[in-house]
């Protein structure tokens, strides 16, 4: 399908997409037990949202508590005049940046860190401060993550 040509998802499809989102590795003949569909319509519908762009890419979650970082971080960065590119590739190198978001409004971006200690903060933050203004905030938890937009459906 076209890029330009907009798919609108039906409410089969919202079904499929949540339980896609559940479990990426979910088999297709499961999913069509879940949808009340076959196998072979419920791997097109996959197909179609696929060939639409809506589904861009099966992925997985990585628990960084699991890898040893005990906390988490967003931290709020205003570059300095003239700096934002150097610290566009600055947050862009550091890997313990898991996302960052270009936003409007007085700060540019917002990243998510994560970390083995709150000493590790200052390292990171150290390499941006000459370029930039910080306002950090530490994660105490995470009631939804990874929520998937409701499809607007068609008509």
């Amino acid at each position: 399908m076209p890029r330009n040509q907009k798919y609108r998802p039906d409410a089969t499809d919202a079904k499929i997409l949540a339980a896609l989102s559940a479990n990426g590795r979910i088999a297709m003949s499961d999913l069509a037990n879940l949808v009340g569909m076959s196998a072979p319509s419920v791997t097109e519908r996959v197909r179609r949202l696929e060939a639409a762009e809506i589904i861009r890419a099966f992925t997985i979650t990585v628990d960084a508590k699991a890898l040893g970082y005990t906390l988490e971080a967003i931290v709020r960065i205003k570059p300095r005049p003239g700096q934002l590119h150097h610290v566009e590739r600055l947050i862009q190198r550091e890997p313990r940046f898991i996302s960052c978001d270009k936003i409007t409004g007085d700060d540019c971006f917002v990243v998510r860190a994560v970390l083995v200690s709150i000493e590790e903060l200052d390292i990171i933050l150290k390499a941006l401060h000459e370029r930039a203004e910080t306002s950090t905030a530490i994660v105490k938890s995470t009631p939804i993550a990874g929520r998937i937009p409701q499809p607007l459906m068609a008509d």
